[in-house]
C-alpha cells in the first residue's frame, strides 16, 4: 500500500541567499525548525506548498479530516515536547482545524497550523473557499499571521515557532495566500527574534519565593496541587524534591497526571468534579495549597467560592494572566515552574507532616476507589485495570473525554513522566485516535493505547484509514456502553433519568477496523479481556478492541453541577 508521501529525497543544499518561491521558503524554514512530520490534507490553496514539499525530507501524513490533523499535531507535541505542525487549505479546510486549535490553546500545546488562503487580490471578495481564518482563530491561538508579502514569510515562521514554544506554549496559525506561495524572493532565515512586547518571565521573584518558603515552613496541613506546567517545564525531579523535603502530599490535576509517580507514598490522586474523595477532602482541609503550573479551572475546583476554604494559596505559573483569575492567591509567583522550584527547594527546610499524611491515608482507606470484583458483568474499570496490568504501566495512555477519561485517570497507575495525554479544557470528543496517532509518530518506540467511548470514537473514526495507510501501530480500547456515557450519567443523576439524545447505536467496530485494514476484536466477557489485550499488542499494526461494558455504570465520586468539591456524591444512591 502506498504511503502518504511517495518520495522523500535526501538533505538538500542549503539555499541561503538564493531566490526561492514562498512555498520553498516555507519548507526551508520548517527544516530549520527541525520539523520532521506534517499532518494535513492538500487543497487548491495549498497546492504550491505540496508541490515544493515533494522535494523535502519532511514526512507528510494524509489525515482524513483536518480536525484529525490538528489533534495529531497536538498529540505529537505533547509526546515529544516539540511543536506539532498541521496543514490545511483555505475555507472549510481551515475551519475544520479550529476545534483542534482551540483544544491545543486551552491545554497549552505548541501547535503550528499553516493554512492556504485565496490570492491576495481576492481577499475580502468572498472568493471560492475564502474565509477569514485569522479573524476566526484570534481568540483560540497564542498569535496568528496573514502573510501578504513573500519577503515576510521567513521572519513570520521564525516568530511563530518561537511564540508556540516559549513562555506558556500554545498554537500559532500562519495563513499564506496562494500568490505568496508562488512569489519569489531571496531566502534568508533570521538568526534571532526581536519581539519587544513579548518577554515571558522565566525566573520567579526571589522575595516571593522566600515568602512561599516561609508559608511552607509554617504550614501544618500543606498540599501540593501539580498541573500541566510541571510536565511542560520538565520539573519532575524538582517537584519530587519539594514534596519529599517538605513531606508534602501531592495531588495532580487531570492534565498533571504523570508529573509525579502515583505509587509514591505522598501521591494522593486527583481533585476533580469526578475523581477521588480523599483528594478533594485533603484540599478542603488543607491550610496551605501550593498550586504549581495549573490554572484552577472549574473541573478542578468545583464551586470556586468554596474551594480550599481553610488554605492560604501559593500559585506558581508562567502565565501572569492565570494568577488570581479563578481563585484568590496569597503568594503569586510568575515564572517557569522548573526555575521556580529549583529556587524554592533551596529555601525550604526538611520537615515532617506525619499526622497529616496519615490522616489523608485514613480518608483513602475510608473512601477507596473500588469496583465490584465479584460480578460477572464486564465493567469498564476492570478493562482499564487490565490494560495497566498487561502493559505493566509502560504504555502512554491517550484518552477522549467523558466517562472513559475518568476511568482511565482513576484505574491506571501513572508512574513514569509524560505517559498520559488526557484532554483538559475543551473536552473535545474524537481527540483520542488522532492524538494517539501523533504521539506514536513522535515516539515510535513507545506503546500507545487510546481509550475512548463509542460516541467519541465515532467522531474521528475515519483516521483508522490514516493509521493503516501510514503504518502507525496504535492500539485502541473502546469502552462501548451504547450511550454518550457521561451525558447519560448526568441525565440519570440530575435530570430525572430522561435519556433523550444519549442512547447511541454504532457499527460493529471490530468489523469496521478490519474493513479499514486494522485488526479488530470484540470482547463481551471478563475472561476475554486479558488474552485479547495481549493479542492486540502482539499484532504488528493498528488494533481496535471493542469492549461491550455495563451500559449504565457510573463514575464516582461526582460533584453535582454548581456544588462545592466537598459536596460530592460518593457512590450510587441507596
Amino acid at each position: 500500500m502506498a504511503v502518504s508521501k511517495p518520495v522523500a529525497v535526501g538533505p538538500i543544499e542549503a539555499p541561503e541567499g538564493k531566490k526561492l518561491s514562498g512555498a520553498q521558503i516555507l519548507c526551508e524554514c520548517l527544516l530549520k525548525e527541525g520539523v520532521e512530520v506534517i499532518f494535513g490534507i492538500p487543497g487548491g490553496a495549498t497546492l504550491p506548498l505540496y508541490h515544493a514539499l515533494y522535494e523535502y525530507p519532511i514526512r507528510h501524513i494524509l489525515v482524513r479530516h483536518e480536525q484529525g490533523a490538528a489533534h495529531a499535531a497536538d498529540g505529537y507535541a505533547r509526546a515529544t515536547g516539540r511543536p506539532g505542525v498541521c496543514f490545511a487549505t483555505s475555507g472549510p479546510g481551515a475551519t475544520n482545524l479550529t476545534s483542534g486549535i482551540a483544544n491545543a490553546c486551552l491545554d497549552s500545546s505548541p501547535v503550528v497550523a499553516i493554512t492556504g488562503q485565496v490570492a491576495t487580490p481576492l481577499i475580502g471578495k468572498d472568493a471560492f473557499q475564502e474565509v477569514d481564518i485569522t479573524g476566526i482563530t484570534q481568540p483560540i491561538t497564542k498569535h496568528n499571521y496573514l502573510v501578504t508579502r513573500v519577503e515576510d514569510l521567513a521572519p513570520v515562521v521564525k516568530e511563530a515557532f518561537y511564540l508556540a514554544t516559549t513562555g506558556r506554549p500554545g498554537p500559532v496559525l500562519i495563513d499564506i495566500p496562494r500568490d505568496v506561495q508562488t512569489a519569489k524572493t531571496n531566502f534568508g532565515y533570521p538568526k534571532g527574534i526581536r519581539l519587544p512586547g513579548y518577554k515571558p518571565t522565566l525566573l520567579g521573584h526571589q522575595r516571593q519565593i522566600r515568602q512561599a518558603a516561609a508559608l511552607i515552613g509554617e504550614a501544618e496541613r500543606p498540599v501540593i496541587l501539580a498541573g500541566h506546567g510541571v510536565i511542560i517545564s520538565g520539573a519532575f525531579a524538582d517537584l519530587r524534591e519539594l514534596a519529599e523535603k517538605g513531606d508534602i502530599p501531592v495531588i495532580t490535576t487531570l492534565l498533571g497526571i504523570s508529573s509525579f509517580p502515583e505509587s509514591h507514598r505522598l501521591s494522593f490522586g486527583i481533585p476533580h468534579t469526578i475523581c477521588s474523595v480523599y483528594a478533594n477532602t485533603a484540599v478542603n482541609e488543607s491550610d496551605l495549597l501550593i498550586a504549581i503550573g495549573m490554572r484552577f479551572d472549574d473541573r478542578a475546583t468545583g464551586k470556586t467560592s468554596h474551594f480550599a476554604p481553610k488554605a492560604r494559596v501559593i500559585h506558581i505559573d508562567i502565565d501572569p494572566a492565570e494568577i488570581g483569575k479563578n481563585v484568590r492567591v496569597d503568594v503569586p509567583i510568575v515564572g517557569d515552574v522548573k526555575n521556580v522550584l529549583m529556587s524554592l527547594n533551596k529555601e525550604i527546610a526538611l520537615a515532617k507532616h506525619t499526622e497529616w499524611v496519615e490522616q489523608i491515608n485514613r480518608w483513602r482507606e475510608q473512601f477507596p476507589l473500588t469496583i465490584d470484583t465479584e460480578t460477572d458483568v464486564l465493567l469498564p474499570q476492570y478493562v482499564v485495570q487490565q490494560i495497566y496490568g498487561v502493559t505493566e504501566g509502560k504504555a502512554t495512555i491517550v484518552t477522549d473525554v467523558g466517562q472513559n477519561q475518568m476511568w482511565a485517570a482513576q484505574y491506571y497507575c501513572y508512574d513514569r513522566p509524560t505517559v498520559s495525554s488526557p484532554l483538559g479544557g475543551l473536552g473535545t470528543m474524537g481527540f483520542s485516535l488522532p492524538a494517539a496517532m501523533g504521539a506514536k509518530v513522535g515516539r515510535p518506540d513507545e506503546l500507545i493505547w487510546a481509550i475512548a467511548g463509542d460516541g467519541g470514537f465515532q467522531m474521528n473514526i475515519q483516521e483508522l484509514a490514516t493509521v493503516v495507510q501510514d503504518k502507525i501501530p496504535v492500539k485502541v480500547a473502546i469502552l462501548n456502553n451504547g450511550y454518550l456515557g457521561m451525558i447519560r450519567q448526568w441525565q440519570q443523576l440530575f435530570f430525572e433519568r430522561r435519556y433523550l439524545g444519549s442512547p447511541l447505536s454504532g457499527p460493529d467496530f471490530a468489523r469496521v477496523a478490519e474493513a479499514y485494514g486494522a485488526a479488530g476484536f470484540r470482547v463481551t466477557t471478563k475472561e476475554e479481556v486479558r488474552p485479547t489485550l495481549i493479542k492486540a499488542m502482539e499484532y504488528d499494526g493498528p488494533a481496535i478492541v471493542d469492549f461491550w461494558v455495563a451500559r449504565e455504570e457510573n463514575v464516582y465520586p461526582m460533584i453535582p453541577p454548581g456544588a462545592a468539591a466537598i459536596e460530592m456524591i460518593h457512590g450510587p444512591q441507596k
